[in-house]
């Protein structure tokens, strides 16, 4: 296991490929990229996890393994990443019989590449960042502020503002925001029933809310509320861009038309606060949420109406659901968990209703919001927990911290990432469970970190104003550092 020095600053850490740097005599010799401390073996994390025995484990390993013929070469080491420069000597060869890279082979040499090396300075604000996202084409990044900015900054144009949005009738902050897909319009949500929508392609960079631009306000409340003001923390677009489904403070998920420009839909879908929706895959039939009632849910549109309930429910969190990220295949998924987890579900295994008793009982007081986790609470595990897997090492307290797959372009979605409480990036493998890094630079809460759709580029935005960027192997120039500090650490494994 490698650790990082904490008196070194990250210019003097080089380039590393933290546990799947390859041994010595698998590496492409003389490459900078190899990085500069070559470890004999991956030592695992004391929250290691047994190998996951389920289909998604092949799956993975199908997606980001390369042709047979290349782990053939070294016997009884075919589980060690193959040489770049050994698969470009296959290719050549013409391993595969297809002369070329298969989109698993091009996956097995990306993946090596993580995002580890910098940070680079993108933004500083003098409020808490909340949100930020890429664009499906990762030509864009969406970062949103308590402080009522939302900015567009383009990707391609060195990180240039695009866009510098002043948010209409904020309350608290911005919860959430969602590009759509033609990347034309934006919306955005508050602690308020009132989701506003804002066209990102006008040519005004300046767009402050109906004195530079008209934010139209797409209204969830119905005469039905009798007057009570809820929030929503969650909301997406649907893969056409013609639907919006967002997460409410009063338990409910809310589908609006916006070629009808109403809410078309609407299910009290929990017992408690829905922190996060999203759509399962392209479809838009399949919908997940996630609550402080500790239950993640999925909801066929297709019974919506008919049955007013939920297609099935997933037990294992012990407190609060914070986040769900699909896998985008309508069958896997990740939540973070108050519980200081994130879990990996199987919808095939959901169950048609409640568990009566779905809820562990405890014997201590806790408010995720300024507590520590209980000691006492660590270990404990759900009897009727139905989740494939489990990763343990980051921590979810204060806010609504989120997690993600890794892209499937790039690492075929071998890997899972997280925000943390303790102001780190964690990035685990999917399937063993290990910590394969932990990115170290903010000094409050990460609540959002995404990851580039395409290149080894990850942004990391905190409590602490900052956004910065890591990359793989990083663009040649001097990190651009915050002022306020100076030197970091970097835990690789």
């Amino acid at each position: 296991m490698y650790f990082g020095p904490s008196e070194i600053d990250a210019d003097e850490m080089g380039y590393a490929m933290s546990r799947l740097e390859i041994e010595a005599d698998f590496c492409d010799a003389g490459k900078d990229f190899c990085g500069v401390g070559s470890s004999s073996g991956s030592q695992r994390s004391s929250e290691h996890l047994p190998d996951l025995d389920h289909e998604i484990s092949q799956v993975t390993k199908l997606r980001s393994s390369p042709h047979q013929r290349f782990s053939r070469e070294v016997p009884g080491r075919h589980q060690l990443p193959v040489s770049t420069v050994r698969m470009l000597a296959g290719r050549e060869s013409n391993f595969s019989g297809r002369g070329r890279f298969s989109a698993a082979d091009c996956c097995h040499m990306l993946s090596r590449y993580l995002p580890v090396k910098g940070p680079w300075l993108v933004d500083q604000m003098d409020s808490r960042a909340y949100v930020s996202q890429f664009s499906t084409d990762g030509s864009l990044f969406i970062a949103g502020f308590q402080a009522s900015h939302i900015r567009i900054y383009n990707v391609e144009k060195g990180w240039k503002v695009q866009k510098d949005i002043l948010a209409k009738s904020l309350r608290w902050t911005v919860t959430d925001t969602s590009l759509s897909p033609d990347q034309r319009n934006l919306v955005y949500a508050s602690m308020s029933p009132i989701v506003h929508i804002v066209d990102v392609g006008s040519g005004t960079t300046e767009s402050h809310a109906n004195v530079t631009e008209i934010h139209d306000g797409l209204d969830f409340s119905s005469d039905e509320d009798g007057g009570y003001s809820f929030g929503i923390f969650s909301v997406k677009f649907s893969t056409d861009g013609r639907e919006l489904v967002a997460g409410s403070s009063d338990d409910s998920i809310y589908v609006y038309d916006l070629e009808a420009n109403r809410v078309s839909l609407r299910t009290v879908a929990h017992t408690s606060d829905v922190n996060t929706v999203c759509f399962a895959d392209e479809s838009g039939n399949l919908i997940l949420s996630g609550s402080d009632d500790n239950l993640c849910k999925v909801w066929d549109r297709r019974c919506f109406i008919g049955r007013d309930k939920p297609a099935g429910v997933l037990v294992g969190h012990l407190e609060g659901v914070t986040f769900i990220d699909s896998r985008g295949d309508g069958r896997y998924f990740i939540s973070n968990g108050k519980d200081q987890t994130i879990k990996l579900w199987d919808i095939r295994k959901m169950s048609s209703g409640v568990p009566a008793r779905h809820e562990v009982l405890r014997n201590y007081e806790w408010d995720y919001r300024w507590m520590d986790y209980p000691t006492e609470a660590r270990d404990l595990k759900h009897p009727s927990d139905q989740s494939v897997s489990t990763y343990k090492g980051h921590s979810v307290l204060r806010t609504l911290i989120r997690c993600y797959f890794s892209p499937a372009h790039s690492t075929g979605q071998k890997y899972i990432y997280t925000g943390s409480n303790d102001s780190s990036v964690y990035i685990y493998d999917l399937v063993s469970g290990d910590k394969v890094a932990v990115l170290k630079h903010h000094s409050s809460p990460v609540r959002d970190c995404n990851w580039h759709p395409h290149y080894p580029t990850l942004i990391s935005s905190s409590w602490d104003g900052d956004l910065v960027r890591w990359e793989f192997p990083g663009s040649g120039e001097a990190p651009i550092m915050s002022k306020k500090r100076v030197r970091r650490r970097h835990f690789y494994y």
